[in-house]
C-alpha cells in the first residue's frame, strides 16, 4: 500500500518505460467518492477496481454512509483520503484526527483557517502513532476566485492567502497541503521536496470546468509540482469511469 510521499525532483521518469510512468501515475491518482450512498460507492469502486489505488472519501458520502464506507475499500488494499476538512476548537479537531486515524485512512484534512492552536493539536494527535495518515491543511477552496475571497472579508488575493495560511501550517509542523494548480509551484517553493501537495480542480483537456475556479489539467498540476491530483466528476460521470481514469493516467503519464 502506498504511503503518502512529497515531491522527489531527482526521481526522472521521462525515460522510463510508458507502464513504468503509468505505475507511478497511478501512485498520485485519487478519484472522490463524492456520490450519495454507500451502493454507489461500492459500484464504482468495482469499476475502478483494477485502474485507482487512491479513493477520496468526501462529506456526502460520509454523512450518507458513516464511517463505516471506509471498512471495505481499506479491506480490498486502498488507500484512502479522508477529506471532512476539519474546522473546530483544538481538543475537537485533535480527538476527530485520534478517530479517524483508528479508521485506517492514509490522508486526512482540516482547514488551515483554524489557526496554530488547531493546527498543531491535530499534528500533536499522532504523536506515537505507528504509519500515522498526512495531515493536510487546507488553504483556500478551489470553488473560490478573487470575488469569492474579497466576499468573505479578505483584501489579499487567493495566491497571497494560500501562502499565508501555508506558512501558519508548516510553523505548527504541518507539512502536507490542499491548493489548487495555480498555486502549487509557489508551495512547492515554501515547502521544498518534502512538502505534500494535494491539487484538487484538475480538469482533462476538454473537459467542462463546473463549479471549480482555479483548475489545471494534469500535466500542468504535475509540472508544478503536485504530490497527487484529485479528480472527480471527469472520472465518476464519464459513461466509463475505468476508460476515463485511464485516459488520465495517461496524461499523468506525459508530465512523470
Amino acid at each position: 500500500m502506498p504511503t503518502p510521499e512529497g515531491f522527489n525532483p531527482d526521481l526522472i521518469f521521462a525515460h522510463a518505460p510508458l507502464a513504468e510512468r503509468t505505475a507511478e501515475a497511478r501512485k498520485r491518482l485519487i478519484v472522490a467518492l463524492d456520490v450519495p450512498n454507500a451502493d454507489a460507492a461500492v459500484k464504482l469502486v468495482d469499476r475502478l477496481e483494477n485502474t485507482c489505488q487512491w479513493f477520496k472519501v468526501g462529506l456526502e458520502l460520509f454523512i450518507a454512509a458513516g464511517p463505516a464506507v471506509i471498512a471495505p475499500l481499506v479491506a480490498r488494499g486502498h488507500s484512502v483520503f479522508l477529506d471532512l476538512k476539519l474546522h473546530d476548537i483544538p481538543n475537537t479537531v485533535a480527538a476527530a484526527v485520534r478517530s479517524a486515524t483508528a479508521l485506517g485512512v492514509h490522508m486526512m484534512t482540516l482547514h488551515a483557517a483554524g489557526g496554530p492552536a488547531m493546527l498543531a493539536a491535530a499534528r500533536a494527535a499522532l504523536d506515537g502513532v505507528a504509519n500515522p495518515p498526512q495531515l493536510l491543511a487546507v488553504t483556500v477552496l478551489t470553488s473560490m476566485d478573487q470575488a469569492q475571497v474579497n466576499a468573505v472579508g479578505l483584501d489579499r488575493s487567493p495566491a497571497e492567502q494560500v501562502a499565508l495560511l501555508a506558512r501558519v501550517g508548516l510553523e505548527a509542523g504541518i507539512h502536507g497541503f490542499v491548493c489548487s494548480p495555480r498555486e502549487v509551484a509557489d508551495l512547492r517553493a515554501l515547502t521544498g521536496p518534502k512538502g505534500v501537495l494535494v491539487t484538487p480542480g484538475i480538469r482533462p483537456a476538454g473537459a467542462a470546468v463546473g463549479d471549480q475556479k482555479r483548475i489545471a489539467t494534469p500535466v500542468e498540476a504535475l509540472r508544478q509540482g503536485a504530490s497527487y491530483l484529485v479528480v472527480g466528476r471527469p472520472i465518476t460521470q464519464a459513461p466509463n469511469p475505468a476508460e476515463a481514469a485511464e485516459a488520465i493516467l495517461k496524461e499523468m503519464s506525459e508530465a512523470l
